[in-house]
């Protein structure tokens, strides 16, 4: 049961490290994400706080991934 543990935590953290900054790129050129005087609206400040947070816990699953695997 570790192994396959182990294995699904890596298999999260590459699936948000490859779907994750492709969705940024979307965001970032999308029409709601900066107001007529070029700053940021909320739409890509709350979507970035989100990809952000989806990284994080990318980190954090290669980590218990790869100690869970170790053990």
């Amino acid at each position: 049961m570790t192994l396959f543990a182990g294995i699904m935590l890596l298999v999260n953290a590459m699936y948000n490290v490859v779907v994750w900054p492709r969705f940024w790129t979307r965001v970032k050129t999308d029409a709601r994400a900066h107001d007529d005087q070029g700053r940021a609206t909320r739409f890509l400040k709350v979507h970035a706080i989100l990809i952000g947070i989806a990284l994080l816990i990318a980190v954090v699953s290669a980590v218990a991934g790869v100690m869970l695997l170790l053990s």
